[in-house]
């Protein structure tokens, strides 16, 4: 792991949040859903049902949020090293271009 790249372990460590959120919803929702199966009157069994429902729509906009937040650190990040990257070469290649190009003074030979 000590080669990989940042915006890979970005993505790995979203994906774990991920699937852990995402349980965590689950069992919300499961927890709500037995609730309501052991209410004691209709409105009691609408409401918790309605809670069920409310739960796994914000926990599923929740996990989207984490999902795409951490996909956008990682191509920043990702794009980030390239423009580093692309700019070293760029330097190093008019270093290369001015030592090579022009012959130094000392090179060329004194007239008598």
């Amino acid at each position: 792991m000590a080669d990989a790249d940042l915006d890979v372990i970005i993505r790995q460590l979203a994906k774990r949040q991920h699937k852990s959120l995402t349980a965590a919803v689950k069992a919300r929702r499961a927890r709500y859903l037995a609730l309501a199966a052991k209410a004691k009157d209709a409105a009691g069994k609408q409401r918790l049902r309605q809670m069920a429902k409310h739960a796994l729509e914000e926990g599923s906009a929740a996990v989207k949020r984490l999902r795409m937040s951490a996909d956008n650190a990682a191509d920043s990040y990702a794009r980030a090293m390239r423009r580093a990257a692309d700019g070293l070469a760029a330097e190093q290649a008019t270093a290369r271009k001015k030592t090579s190009g022009k012959p130094s003074k000392s090179a060329t030979p004194a007239k008598p």
